[in-house]
């Protein structure tokens, strides 16, 4: 289940800095509980604020034209690298 010699392939994750949503919100609730012996009822704030994050994450739709990677499937069909 390798790739095709001499294939175009883009990493997207060595480019910028793409964490996931909502990592500091995640981050920052659960320290909150870690420094309040797993008493959720101690972080309201912190709860509320990433259920908030989570929230708005659900309503995003992902891009419409595809990714780097399938764009570049297609133009390399038509072309010969050597």
């Amino acid at each position: 289940m390798g790739r095709k010699a001499k294939s175009l392939f883009i990493n997207a994750k060595k480019f910028g800095q793409n964490r996931p949503p909502c990592t500091v919100e995640m981050v920052s609730f659960l320290s909150c509980i870690a420094s309040n012996s797993n008493d959720d009822d101690k972080c309201v704030k912190e709860k509320n604020l990433l259920m908030a994050c989570v929230d708005a994450q659900c309503g995003k739709k992902k891009k419409p034209w595809g990714t780097v990677n399938y764009h570049l499937q297609r133009l390399s069909k038509g072309r010969r690298f050597d």
